[in-house]
């Protein structure tokens, strides 16, 4: 399967509006960092994604995404939902529904803010055409197995995913035992890491390089880093094994 990093950015996305900061006003594109989200595709061209982040129209066209076959939601924040209602282009063009994962939590406050999308079939495709369902345990999308990681961001217990060998945890602050054991044997992992300060919802530079020592992957990815974060210099200092996301990124994963 093929993993594209759609977005590898925080809540603000860099550049920040109005920030004068080195990292803001860098010609590298790699510290062009869009809001947080994933597409995993599928050898049998099933398109998972990962979140409908407020950029996702601009990630769409930009990696030229032609179909989704169902979104996994990781949470109800605003940086990770907010694009819900571009995937209308997908139920538009095929006439179908999109399948919508989540916790019960998460999925009642998807409701609340998009009561409009996520509703039945009917002859009127010009909003989306979602359809709900609540996970807790291990599902399916078509015929590929995907496993929820329920972790806690602050107060909140929201969901990471893992598919094969590929596993991604975003807007983490702590990472129960009962989800380590589901992540054992994981070969690539993508991990939150907002900062290099810590903070109380999310992990920062030195928990999420513990928790990636500890989880012990062939490769971690870190993913929805604020402009705290200089793409060059911070991938210097890291160990052997980890590694900066960015935009674009794309990644094989082989599943055995």
């Amino acid at each position: 399967m093929l993993v594209t990093v759609l977005g590898a950015g925080s809540s603000a996305g860099t550049p920040v509006i109005g920030c004068e900061c080195a990292v803001c006003h860098s010609d590298n594109p790699k510290n062009k960092r869009s809001r947080c989200s994933s597409l995993i595709s599928m050898d049998d061209g099933t398109n998972i994604l990962i979140d409908t982040s407020p950029d996702f129209k601009m990630q769409a066209m930009r990696e030229s995404i032609d179909k989704i076959d169902a979104v996994l939601y990781t949470h109800h924040h605003a940086d990770h939902c907010h694009g819900m209602d571009d995937l209308r282009a997908y139920c538009q063009k095929y006439k179908k529904a999109i399948p919508i994962f989540a916790n019960e939590n998460t999925m009642g406050e998807l409701k609340l803010k998009f009561q409009y999308a996520i509703r039945e079939e009917t002859k009127f495709w010009e909003t989306p055409v979602l359809h709900a369902h609540i996970v807790n345990q291990m599902f399916n999308v078509g015929s590929h197995e995907v496993i929820p990681l329920p972790v806690i961001h602050g107060r909140m217990e929201i969901l990471g995913y893992r598919i094969g060998n590929f596993a991604y945890i975003t807007d983490v602050s702590e990472i129960p035992d009962s989800t380590l054991e589901l992540l054992e044997g994981v070969d690539t992992l993508m991990l939150d890491c907002l900062r290099f300060e810590p903070h109380f919802s999310h992990y920062g530079f030195k928990q999420s390089l513990a928790m990636a020592e500890k989880i012990n992957p062939k490769r971690t990815f870190l993913i929805h880093m604020t402009h705290d974060i200089e793409y060059d210099a911070v991938s210097e200092s890291l160990p052997k094994h980890v590694f900066l996301a960015y935009d674009g990124l794309k990644l094989e994963i082989k599943n055995n």
